[in-house]
Formats: C-alpha cells, structure tokens, sequence
C-alpha cells in the first residue's frame, strides 16, 4: 500500500465502521470479555436475540448522524486494601459494540507507532513481559527506579488534548467525532445524569487505547531523552544507575507530565528507591532477581483467609472451588518469581486453613481420634494430638493431622505443587480430594 493509499484508507475509516459485518466484529469483542448491562438493562444475551436488527439500526444512525450514545451506569468497586474506592461506567452494550468496533479500526494505526516500552492492555503484550524487560534492565546495572504513581488518571485525561493526539494518526474526522462523542456520554449515579468534561470511563472497550494514546506522549519524552522505562497503563517505572540522576529524572518528568499532559501526579505514593524497595505489577526485583513483592504476598494470605472463613455456609466442596478458581489464575501469574519458596509458602498456608476445616467438621474429639485413625495414623500418636488443650488451628498442624492429610496428598489430588523451573504442575479438580476425606 502506497502513502497515497493508506491515506485515503485512513480518511474512510466511518465508512468501514458503517459495515455491518465489522459492527458484528465489534460485538464478537464485546460478547467475549462479558460484562453486565447499562442504564438500559439489556444484557449481551438479548442485544444477540435482535443482533441483526440492532447492528442495522446502529448503520442507519451513523449514517444519518443521529447515534447519541447513551450515558454510563457508575459502579463503585473497593480498591484493593481496603483503601478507596475505584469509579467504573458501564456503558449499555450497544454503545460497547460501537466503542469495539471503532477500537478495532483504530488500534492497528497506534499500534504501528506505540513504544516498546509500553506493555499495558496490547496485543501480544503482558505484565509478564513488562516485568521481565525490567529486570533485564536491572540487571544491566540500572539498579535505582523512578517510580511515578498518576492520582486518578483515567478520571484527569484531558478530552481535547486526547482528541487532538488521535487526530495526529486518524484522519477521518466523522471517527474523531464520535470519540468525542464517547468521551462526553456522562454518567448517571443514583438515578442523577452528570455530564463528563474530562476523564475517560473505566470499564468501556475504548478507554485502555484512550489511555495508551495520552500516555504515548510520555513515552516519547522518555524515548527522547535516552531514558529507560517500563510502562504498564499508568503504571510507569524508569531506571537509571545513580540515586542522583533518579530524583533529577523525578523532577523533570513530573514537570513534563504536570505541564504538558495535564495529569497530577500522587506525589505520596510516587518514590525514588532501589529496585528491590519498588512494587511493579506485583513484583519486586530483588539482587536481580524477580520476587513476588511484600503486599502481593499478604493480600494472598488474607484472600486465602477469606476463602476459606469459619464458620462458613458454603459446603466444603464449594469451598474448594472458590479456591481453585482463584489460586490457579494467581499462581499461573506469580510463578514467574525466582524464588519458588514463595509460592510454597501460599500453599501451605491453604492446606493448613483446609486441615483446620477438616478438624473443625469433627463435632467432638472422640470423632476427631477415630477420623485419624481411619486415615491411617498411629492410635499414640492420635491421643496425643486429640486429647490435650489445642485448639482447631494448632491441631491442624500437629504430625497426625499433617500425615492424614499430608502434603503429598495435597499435591497430588490438589495439584498445587510448583516444579523448579517455574512450570505449573497438572491442576486437579481440588473437588476430587472430599471423596478420600
């Protein structure tokens, strides 16, 4: 394709949008990642029952220029910690299958010119290779981080500066048009419609691109000044070899991001540290090596706590695969530390908390002993951890309780167990193991 072809192509973007076959894409996009229903309370489910009508009546209002798109529904979800909450916007899904669609028209322009530097929400890209590319900058002797934290930067993005950034790569100004058109949706919260001048919505198909082609500015200032970075989202750490030229990049680049971008940055919770005193993606890079950070390591034990709470409704079977269907994705994430005595430590942490389940479904000691001895243990040895004082979490880590529900017995029905090279064993259904309780 010559320069004269790829501008006209980049001029009949709408035109291709119109297309009800891409529209259909769009929603394609928007029936795989799911989600729930907007301020109109039709779900995937039933906009797909009238699909064909629905994507015929979104190509006469594009045509006609009568597609308004409907404002969010705001949802408050608790951040992580307990600390604040994070706003999202649920759009309905029609106006999801037009933001789609528009993202897959225009993702393939940014994508040509994007850094590689940038990792966050791109084909192909991951956290895992985020954190992978900073620790072989580490390695190579940049050992001190800038770590810069944006305050509420979805809720800042700066809509003209946003448009006027797409149209540096997008020519079709009808496409532009409906950006805008997108970005000044408003919310509605309680029943009450609040207009949106500023601000991209977290949780529509659009915003992860949106967010890339604010923070690109960024990474071509970084490009431009030799530095080395790592950026994930709005999650950006740059390495340099001296504590010196760290807080001279600090304040350099919180003046261009303050100045130029128009975004505030949380000077709190942004810091200049060595690499091992710096949290990225849930990962610390420790003496160069890659390790599960502090905090990633406590929020599991307390979601292990959580999954597994005394006194619980839930049938041990269900508990079971509450814990399957967190642990697995977790651990499939974490297993890339260098230090798999980590990991280790989780899952003992879930087969003591389990034992303790078991212990504590055994309604008196006497039930307890003869439950031990059913598994195999020494008749001594099981009066000698029944019959004392402890309690349902001690017992759960006396030798007879241990060797009835031993840690092979875990690994092997459970599947838990974590191989040297960081490679995740077979999972088992965690569902199969109540049957040899």
């Amino acid at each position: 394709m010559n320069g004269q072809d790829l501008f006209i192509e980049k001029t009949r973007l709408f035109e291709r949008l119109c297309n009800t076959q891409w529209l259909r894409a769009g929603f394609k996009c928007v029936k795989k990642n799911k989600g729930s229903p907007g301020i109109d309370g039709i779900t995937i489910a039933e906009f797909e029952s009238g699909l064909d009508e629905e994507l015929r009546q979104l190509k006469v209002e594009f045509e006609s220029w009568t597609y308004k798109p409907s404002p969010v529904r705001r949802v408050e979800i608790p951040k992580p910690g307990g600390k604040g909450i994070r706003l999202l916007g649920v759009p309905n899904v029609r106006d999801r299958v037009v933001q789609a669609a528009i993202k897959l028209l225009i993702e393939p322009i940014f994508e040509a010119v994007f850094s590689e530097h940038s990792y966050g929400f791109r084909p192909n890209r991951s956290q895992r290779r985020a954190v992978e590319s900073a620790h072989e900058i580490v390695k190579s002797g940049k050992s001190y981080v800038v770590d810069i934290d944006l305050s509420k930067f979805f809720d800042r993005i700066h809509h003209d500066r946003l448009i006027a950034r797409v149209g540096q790569h997008v020519d079709d100004k009808r496409i532009l048009r409906l950006i805008g058109l997108t970005l000044r949706s408003g919310v509605m919260d309680n029943g009450l419609i609040s207009p949106t001048t500023e601000g991209t919505t977290q949780g529509s198909p659009l915003s992860p691109l949106l967010s890339n082609i604010v923070l690109d500015e960024l990474d071509k200032e970084l490009e431009r000044r030799n530095l080395e970075f790592c950026r994930f989202a709005d999650d950006c750490n740059i390495f340099v070899k001296t504590p010196k030229a760290a807080e001279r990049v600090m304040d350099n680049v919180c003046k261009f991001i303050e100045t130029r971008l128009k975004l505030v940055v949380n000077l709190e919770k942004s810091q200049v540290a060595k690499s091992d005193r710096v949290k990225f993606l849930g990962m610390t890079i420790v003496d160069g090596s890659i390790a599960i950070s502090h905090k990633a390591l406590q929020s599991a034990m307390v979601k292990v706590k959580e999954l597994t709470p005394r006194g619980s409704h839930l049938t041990l079977e269900q508990t079971i695969e509450q814990i399957n269907r967190w642990y697995v994705g977790w651990a499939s994430y974490f297993s890339m530390t260098h230090f798999p005595a980590q990991l280790v430590k989780i899952e003992a942490h879930i087969r003591r908390r389990l034992r303790s389940r078991l212990v504590d479904q055994q309604k008196s000691k006497r039930n307890l002993f003869r439950k031990l001895m059913k598994r195999g243990i020494p008749r001594q040895m099981a009066e000698n951890a029944v019959f004392t004082n402890r309690k349902r979490w001690a017992l759960s880590k006396t030798m007879a309780v241990s060797k009835a529900y031993s840690n092979h017995w875990f690994i092997v029905v459970m599947g838990l167990k974590i191989r040297s090279n960081q490679k995740l064993s077979h999972w088992f259904d965690l569902t199969q193991w109540i049957r040899l309780a």
